[in-house]
């Protein structure tokens, strides 16, 4: 999905941010796609993407990859 616009996206974090700002953002687009940006720095660029892509990242997250050890 090249050259997606996110200038009308409405981005959200999720309910279980912390207060700390180290937050991810997601947008869901128009075109089906799924944009990732890290809300401390909005202007930065984004990840768009595809609906499969998303629910495998989702799951990795699920099953504690990305946990601090």
């Amino acid at each position: 999905m090249s050259s997606t616009d996110l200038s009308g996206a409405a981005w959200f974090k999720s309910s279980h941010s912390g207060s700390q700002g180290d937050c991810v953002e997601v947008a869901w687009l128009g075109d089906g796609g799924i944009g990732v940006r890290d809300s401390k720095n909005p202007a930065g660029g984004a990840l768009v993407l595809l609906p499969a892509q998303w629910d495998s990242f989702i799951s990795v997250v699920a099953a504690g990859s990305f946990d601090r050890r």
